[in-house]
């Protein structure tokens, strides 16, 4: 990654009065988040203590800032750990204080002084009908000002569903040409982070793991850093054995939806979609939509936004064939266990008539059974 003049995590922890004891529970607090083991906690307090923090240029597309307003509200590490000491956030349109020319100049500045060695981060997506005029900053085009940031970037990291996939704003009929990162800058290592939007932890952790161990995350074949969307929502969801039950919420607040049951005939899209809500949750790991009683719409899925209505049943995941209850499970079985005795005892007596039925053609004889 190369060295440059940068103070590390760990020197500007210190110097904000961090001693030691808390520095290394913090290292620990961000390892776990990572879903690092313990034995991988010393590669983290090493990386902090001795690497620069890493430059990021964090850019702003078509988009609604939600990611921002996700990555602000980071409880592992919290927010103002991360842009303060982890990384350096040295331009970003909605969080800092310098605006117009001298904002621009900025990042002018960053791409010269530290080329291939900051952090691309774009919130939003470029749209590319008519030049990109449909989204300016400062007299340029969005999609210009993407380019020329991008090539001198080590990696880009794209942020939401609107950077990784398009989201609502490449929905159809697509006014604006609106496209993600990925179809526009082809000569970088991207890393895609989806989510509408993408949840505070993982995007924190992911620049922790890059700082960390000096590569990017391994990625799936969407660009997804597998440690955060190798699983689907469904595979660790808590209600997941209501759905193997067969018991489902028919309509909003019947009885299941009191008993908390799934949401799946309501539109759940769990079992479609990767991504970590069910372990991390959101707001410091209080809940996540279907703890909160509605069902996932898969927004961190390509195309999700076109994948409605919302609240209409996947025609394509089958419902398991188990009864609802109980006691009709227990009728089921005692049912299948009567058919499979009756079947047992007509098959004996089948061959007791067959054992007793006399020697057939001339000369027969039974002598040799």
């Amino acid at each position: 990654m190369g060295d440059f003049d940068r103070p590390t995590t760990y020197g500007l922890l210190k110097a904000h009065g961090v001693d030691r004891r808390t520095f290394v529970r913090f290292c620990s607090m961000t390892a776990a988040a990572l879903g690092l083991p313990a034995s991988l906690v010393p590669k983290v307090v090493e990386a902090m203590e001795t690497k620069p923090r890493i430059p990021v240029i964090w850019l702003h597309g078509l988009e609604c800032t939600c990611c921002s307003e996700s990555f602000i509200r980071s409880s592992h590490p919290i927010a103002q750990d991360v842009v303060l000491n982890l990384v350096s956030l040295d331009y970003d349109d909605t969080l800092q204080a310098a605006a117009g020319a001298q904002c621009e100049a900025i990042r002018k500045k960053i791409m010269k002084e530290y080329a291939g060695k900051y952090i691309l981060a774009v919130e939003g997506n470029a749209p590319t009908k008519d030049g990109g005029v449909y989204c300016t900053v400062g007299g340029d085009t969005f999609l210009n000002i993407l380019k020329e940031t991008a090539e001198g970037a080590m990696a880009v990291v794209a942020w939401g569903s609107c950077a990784s996939n398009g989201c609502v704003q490449a929905a159809h009929p697509n006014p604006t040409g609106a496209k993600p990162v990925h179809e526009i800058i082809k000569n970088k290592p991207i890393i895609n982070v989806p989510g509408c939007p993408p949840i505070a932890e993982v995007m924190t952790g992911v620049l922790t793991y890059v700082l960390t161990f000096d590569r990017l995350p391994d990625l799936d074949r969407l660009g997804r850093p597998k440690m955060f969307y190798a699983q689907r929502i469904h595979d660790k969801c808590y209600r997941r054995s209501f759905f193997d039950a067969g018991q489902f919420v028919e309509k909003w607040d019947d009885e299941g939806a009191r008993k908390g049951w799934c949401l799946y005939k309501m539109g759940c899209r769990g079992p479609m979609t990767y991504n970590s809500c069910p372990t991390i949750k959101w707001n410091n790991g209080v809940s996540f939509p279907i703890g909160s009683g509605h069902g996932c719409i898969g927004c961190s899925e390509a195309n999700f936004w076109d994948n409605g209505p919302f609240y209409q049943r996947l025609a394509n995941v089958p419902l398991p064939g188990v009864e609802s209850t109980p006691d009709r499970i227990g009728k089921t079985a005692a049912v299948l266990a009567g058919v499979g005795v009756a079947a047992h005892f007509g098959s004996h007596l089948v061959r007791n008539a067959v054992d007793k039925k006399p020697p057939e053609g001339p000369g027969a004889s039974r002598d040799s059974e």
